[in-house]
């Protein structure tokens, strides 16, 4: 009898648990997003359709049940490609991932700012991404796997004129360089492309499908960037770059 109540009393409050994890998990999928308000607006809407119909408000149940109905159409056809960017996110992640130590994050690091810092001396430009937690197989696939150590003379070389690879992006998979001449999606934003050039808005496209560090060297400015999230970090020297590759990369995030 007393197991019995106790389920009966737990129930609810799993369920309750369970529907706020998911609802919080999609919220987190279309953060950023013009759909994300109008998933606010459904929520409210179905709150209020479960408070009017526990409290047998007969006609505003009815009336809320069909605005639910009405929304959730509006909100498929309206904000499609936004659904679908955030849909396939779950794809993305890796259940398995190959977390590096404190002190590959240091080396690698390093490394990598070095490289960039010689790159932006000799006036060339580059397009590194360093995945975190989404994987980023696909943007690999699209390149030439490399499967290499990460040294500093290599990035280098990749990304020399007349080298075949040096116009696409070089991807840091697992503490290894992965691949390079990879494709990555281009931002839309129109004001952006009057500023910047081609790897700023490849980055920037990037950053908003995944979570990947995105690292820019700029051919015509000489300078350093880094995009993380949609963010700019600008004008960076070989300190602050190591410094914030080194921070983002200890950053345990779940979103």
């Amino acid at each position: 009898m007393l197991a019995h109540n106790l389920i009966l009393y737990w129930k609810p409050a799993i369920e309750i648990t369970i529907l706020w994890f998911f609802i919080y998990r999609i919220m987190l999928f279309f953060e950023g997003t013009r759909a994300l308000q109008a998933l606010r607006g459904i929520i409210i809407l179905l709150l209020a359709f479960l408070i009017f119909k526990k409290i047998d408000f007969l006609v505003l149940s009815w009336l809320f049940e069909k605005l639910f109905g009405i929304s959730v159409i509006a909100i498929l056809i309206i904000f499609h490609p936004e659904i679908r960017m955030g849909l396939a996110q779950i794809g993305k992640r890796q259940i398995f991932k190959n977390n590096l130590k404190d002190e590959e994050i240091i080396l690698l690091s390093q490394i990598i700012a070095e490289a960039c810092e010689n790159l932006a001396k000799n006036k060339l430009g580059a397009l590194i991404a360093i995945e975190k937690n989404d994987s980023l197989i696909g943007y690999i696939q699209s390149g030439e796997a490399i499967d290499a150590r990460v040294c500093s003379d290599l990035i280098e070389a990749i990304f020399t004129p007349n080298n075949p690879l040096h116009d696409g992006g070089l991807i840091i998979s697992q503490g290894r360089i992965a691949a390079a001449g990879c494709i990555f999606p281009l931002a839309v934003n129109q004001e952006l492309s009057r500023v910047f050039g081609t790897r700023h808005r490849a980055a920037l496209g990037l950053s908003e499908e995944t979570d990947a560090i995105l690292i820019v060297v700029s051919e015509e400015r000489h300078d350093i960037s880094i995009i993380y999230r949609k963010k700019f970090y600008k004008d960076l020297g070989a300190a602050q770059l190591e410094a914030k590759i080194k921070e983002l990369l200890q950053t345990k995030e779940d979103a």
